[in-house]
Formats: C-alpha cells, structure tokens, sequence
C-alpha cells in the first residue's frame, strides 16, 4: 500500500528549492499503524524558508489513521473544562465579530461550537471523523464530514475557527482562499497550531524531546513569520498574536478577511 504521497516541491510556494531537514518518529503516537512507516522526514524550502514532511498520506492511509480517535479529540471530551478554554479563544474573536455564522473546521471535541453558541453565534462543524459528525447531528448541530473546501454553503461565514487543524492540511493555500471567498466582508479568522520561531521550541530540538518532529498527523511546522504571510497571500491580515491555552508551543491568531 502507498502510504504518502510525495512533495515534489513546495506546498506553499510551489518552488522546487527543497532539501531535506530534521527527521522524526512517529512509531509512539497514540494512533501509529505499522502500516505507516515510523520515520518522517521533514524538509525546508529555500525559497519561503516553510518546513514541510515529504509526503502527505494517501486516503487509503488516512482511512487508516483515521480508525480511532484520541479521546481529547471525541465530541463532549471534559465538556465543563474545555468550556473556560474555548471562551478565551472566543473573547479574542469579540472586538471583530459577536454574532453570525461560526464555522469550525476539524471540531474535535466539539467545545468550541458549543461555547459559541452560547455566545450567540450560529455553530457550523465540520470534520473528517464520521463518528465526530454523527454525534454533533444527534446534538441537533449542523456538521458536514467533507473537505470544508467542497462544501457549499447556505450563507456567508463570519467566523471560521482553525484550531490545531492548518497544519494537517496538504495543501493550506487552497483551503485558505475557499474560505476566504465563503466569508462575509471583514470576516474574521481565528487559527493556532505550533510555531517555530521560540525559544521553547528550540530548546525541545536541542534536547531531543520536540514532540512535533513525530506528530503522526502532521504535514507542516508552521513559523510565525510564514503563517502571516501566507495569511497575506490568501486575502487575510492578520491582527492578534496570542499564546495557545490548549497545548504547549503554539500560537493563536486572529486574521481578517481584507
């Protein structure tokens, strides 16, 4: 079975400038299939200084890696915990939207919809675990288990939330622009995932303990220098750097639709 598809260039800027950068083991992730090798290789372009590994998965690997979920990522995961969590997220989405269509791509536990709609907005999920899906349904939430980027839908959006999820996209660039173009003028983007550029993560390469460089699902090492681009590319710009309250060494951003 092929497991990865291969990167024959960049997946941001699409130069053929890559070389090969750290590699990782993803053997101890909570998910690992032997089917899947143990070893990633990461690599770096030399022309957008982005960190990609050099492959992403094929769908019949991703069926795969998909047969079970992690329980943090289960619909109503420690739901009253994660409620004080989500509200700070959205307490940074306020000064720019507080009311409209939330949409939430890769929902995971479901915490965030659930505190937006508290909050006053229209939750909207979407996610690639089917059993996610079916339990936001059963909540009476709208959710779809498909590509955010072939889904159509009913109204603009004015939020879209990314939390952890950018960097499990094959191509972040096309997800970008298709939500650009399903937002309402001045939409508002929240997003996090990990960033390269602290010390944090520095001294965890130097000491041989980044959990990143094995992370099972992941297929970028984002920096916050070529997020923001990116972001800029893609018709976005962003206004707020944040520390992540979720997990260790990320950032979280908010961006608006220019």
């Amino acid at each position: 079975m092929q497991v990865r598809i291969p990167y024959e260039k960049c997946p941001l800027c699409e130069s053929k400038h890559i070389v090969k950068s750290a590699t990782g083991n993803c053997s101890k992730h909570p998910l690992y299939d032997p089917v899947v090798p143990p070893v990633m290789q990461w690599m770096d372009c030399e022309t957008c200084k982005h960190q990609f590994v050099d492959g992403y998965f094929t769908d019949e690997a991703l069926s795969v890696v998909f047969r079970n979920t992690n329980d943090h990522q289960k619909v109503g995961h420690k739901l009253e915990e994660q409620r004080s969590v989500s509200s700070m997220m959205i307490e940074k989405v306020l000064p720019y939207k507080s009311a409209g269509a939330w949409l939430d791509v890769g929902f995971g536990n479901g915490s965030l919809l659930f505190t937006a709609e508290e909050y006053g907005f229209h939750p909207i999920g979407v996610d690639l675990r089917e059993d996610n899906v079916s339990a936001m349904k059963s909540l009476g939430f709208e959710a779809y288990c498909d590509f955010v980027q072939d889904i159509e839908f009913k109204n603009k959006l004015s939020v879209v939330s990314m939390m952890d999820v950018l960097e499990h996209i094959p191509y972040p660039k096309e997800v970008l622009s298709s939500l650009h173009s399903n937002m309402e003028e001045g939409g508002c983007l929240l997003i996090s995932m990990p960033n390269t550029e602290n010390i944090i993560w520095k001294l965890l390469t130097n000491n041989n303990a980044n959990p990143f460089w094995g992370e099972l699902e992941h297929y970028h090492n984002f920096s916050r220098t070529r997020l923001f681009s990116l972001l800029k590319e893609c018709g976005f710009d962003a206004v707020r750097y944040g520390i992540s309250q979720r997990y260790r060494v990320c950032m979280e951003v908010v961006a608006l639709k220019a």
